[in-house]
């Protein structure tokens, strides 16, 4: 065993005896100091509250936006890295570009985040949730989030349909509560080589006394990654609303649109890249989208045991994306693919509280509806003659019901949630070249099970088993191949832990183990297609712990992290049963310090990634065009400092370089643009903040 390997495993061991240690000592004090914590009934399981997340029975991280700020991250990418379970897998052609979002989740497919349910402010982020989940094209920007929640288990009664994954919500920044609050902020990135980016945002926003609040939200890129070809331009503009009907109610709604376009430097050869990998040689690949949302909801407190909220929304989005297609890497046509989506949906849900003698039941009574109406082209034209080929065009249609229910059970110290959720989907396709329609409905029930042990104010134990289902997506049915029709997806996931949060510690360790009855996955040899990969297991064990020194001592003001994950991910069926399954690292970790004294604040952190596989073969040896091979595991350094200007209130200058050492990383690609996907060079950085 390595001692890397040994190291890691004692970390693990480590923290599990300190939560034990802690245990043994909280049995000792005043039985009376663990109560109920909540006093009105609150059916948002969402609510990033301290309270809600230290007695949620399950694995939830939530990264709050001064933590964000502090850690000088460029990306929601970047703060994805640091939260155990999570991978970033930018094994896309437009991987790292601001168009697309690749999060995998303990060894699940991580390319465009297709087995999370991805919220924004509650509610679908994706263009179409249950017929194209994937985020190719992902309407989100870092600077205008508040926090990321990451529920990674636990909460699949209450969200989905992918919710295999776990569940992330991005909550954007709240309302104030002030007559008027701003803040602006510009952010100059200059990489390796001398491409540059600049990133800005702006917040203003207040509320008339007990009235009327309001808040205009805007962040937006202009510039370059490192790579030749790689310009990104985004405009992220949102309204938000919030007006009280009366001591107990409230009407939110928002308006919002995003725009953004990539330009694509693509994969590169094995020789391509020992030449220069900062170079492109698909300078007429791009990807570009934008989406109109629209979402008003209801809130009425009826009394501190009834809670009654509906949500309504409305998005329509637009995506495209050209590609070239070629022999030997000379373009012969360009690829584009134009796609529309139009999603509308309601979720009306009701909270009830019973309470009988010493047992308190928080009652939830949730539905959605959700549709989803799409139209996808795909469009040839040869570079030779500018002639043009219709090669797809269909119309596809989602109708999906969910219903769910479930009882938060409190009594002493226990919270026991069982739940059930069941989803009916209605999907029809229409290929228009074909004059083919086909009509697939599929409907599953989905038991949960929640469980929580408040030892004591600081320690929680924690225990769930829950289901997840995910339909056959419109992609999947347009590329599925004839001999092997496509089945849901089915997986089944137990988590225990414990979690701890003392007035210097802060530790959390948990074991789980996913087994997925079937896997779709996306083969890229031509003609692509999809295909049932059928049964694969995930299990593994993830760990975080934060220190913060004590305040009167040597070292006040400074703080420590660390987490690691340990995850193996196998496939269970087929030719490649046994192998790991592609994209994903068995082991990951991140470390940093953070050191906060007067006007100052430093921060030096680390992330690491053990190696990776690309295909379900497993393939070591490197293959010439660089979609084969191993990928080795890397770490990379970042650091940062702030200063808080003396005299003017509010404002800020931080300086960072990313990619300390100039590390020279790579992914590989798995669309038909194949080839070896470097990673970011050494980016230094400077931001302002202003704050009135």
């Amino acid at each position: 065993m390595s001692k890397v390997h040994s190291f890691r495993l004692s970390a693990i061991g480590a923290a599990c005896l300190i939560l034990i240690s802690h245990s043994a000592a909280a049995q000792n004090a005043p039985q009376g100091e663990t109560a109920m914590e909540t006093v009105q009934v609150v059916g948002n399981w969402l609510g990033s509250g301290q309270q809600s997340v230290k007695n949620f029975a399950g694995a939830r991280t939530v990264v709050k936006r001064e933590d964000i700020q502090a850690s000088g991250a460029t990306s929601i990418s970047d703060v994805m890295r640091a939260i155990p379970g999570v991978q970033v897998t930018d094994n896309s052609s437009s991987g790292g570009s601001a168009i697309s979002l690749n999060i995998g989740v303990r060894g699940l497919e991580g390319r465009y985040s297709p087995r999370s349910t991805v919220l924004l402010d509650g509610i679908p982020l994706s263009v179409a949730p249950y017929g194209q989940p994937q985020l190719s094209f992902a309407p989100v920007s870092l600077a205008n989030i508040e926090s990321v929640d990451v529920v990674r288990g636990g909460g699949a009664v209450r969200y989905g349909p992918q919710n295999v994954g776990g569940i992330i919500n991005f909550k954007t920044r709240p309302l104030p509560n002030a007559d008027f609050v701003g803040d602006a902020s510009v952010r100059y990135n200059k990489f390796e080589g001398g491409n540059s980016s600049t990133l800005y945002n702006a917040f203003i926003g207040g509320r008339a006394e007990g009235g009327l609040g309001m808040a205009l939200l805007y962040s937006g890129v202009d510039g370059s990654g490192y790579r030749e070809h790689s310009t990104d331009k985004v405009d992220d503009l949102a309204l938000k609303f919030s007006y009280p009907l009366g001591p107990n109610a409230e009407l939110t709604a928002k308006l919002a649109y995003y725009s953004a376009r990539s330009s694509i430097p693509g994969g590169l050869t094995v020789a391509q890249y020992n030449l220069d990998p900062s170079k492109s040689y698909r300078k007429s690949d791009f990807w570009s989208g934008h989406r109109s949302s629209f979402d008003i909801g209801y809130l009425h407190t009826l009394s501190a045991t009834q809670e009654l909220e509906i949500r309504a929304y409305y998005n329509d989005s637009a995506r495209q994306s050209g590609l070239a297609n070629g022999i030997d890497g000379v373009a012969t046509s360009i690829s584009n693919q134009p796609r529309n989506y139009r999603v509308l949906g309601i979720e009306p849900r009701y909270t009830q509280r019973f309470e009988l003698g010493a047992l308190r039941n928080d009652v939830t009574v949730g539905y959605r509806f959700l549709r989803e109406r799409a139209d996808e082209r795909n469009i040839n034209t040869r570079i030779s003659n500018g002639a043009a080929t219709l090669a797809r065009s269909s119309a596809n249609t989602t109708d999906a019901h969910s219903l769910y229910i479930d009882d938060q059970i409190a009594y002493g110290k226990w919270r026991v949630t069982p739940g059930l959720r069941y989803e009916n989907i209605e999907m029809g396709r229409d290929n228009r070249l074909a004059a083919f329609h086909e009509a697939i409905k599929n409907t599953k029930a989905l038991p949960s099970l929640n469980l929580a042990y408040l030892l004591n104010r600081e320690l929680t134990l924690f225990a769930n088993y829950n289901t997840s289902f995910g339909s056959i997506q419109h992609l999947q049915l347009n590329l599925q191949n004839s001999a092997d029709s496509l089945k849901p997806e089915t997986a089944k996931t137990a988590e225990l832990g414990a979690r701890y949060a003392g007035k210097q510690w802060k530790l959390e360790a948990t074991a789980f183990n996913l087994n997925f009855s079937n896997q779709i996955v996306y083969v890229n040899t031509p003609p692509v297609y999809y295909k049932n990969l059928g049964k694969t297991s995930h299990r593994g064990v993830e760990t975080r712990a934060d220190y913060a020194f004590d305040r009167s001592g040597a070292l006040a003001g400074l703080s420590a992290y660390a987490t690691y994950a340990y995850t193996k991910a196998t496939q269970k069926q087929g030719v490649y049963s046994g192998n790991d399954v592609p994209f994903y690292s068995r082991h990951t970790d991140t470390e940093g310090l953070l050191y906060q004294r007067g006007a100052w604040r430093f921060d030096l952190n680390t992330t690491h990634q053990s190696k990776q596989y690309a295909d379900d073969a497993n393939t070591v040896a490197e293959s010439a065009n660089g979609a084969l091979g191993l990928i080795p595991g890397y770490r990379l350094w970042n650091a940062n400092v702030s200063w808080l200007v003396p005299g003017y209130k509010g404002y800020e200058v931080q300086l960072g370089v990313n990619n300390l050492g100039n590390k020279r990383t790579f992914t590989r690609t798995t669309d038909t643009n194949l080839g070896k996907l470097p990673g970011a060079s050494r980016m230094v950085f400077v931001q302002l903040r202003a704050a009135f």
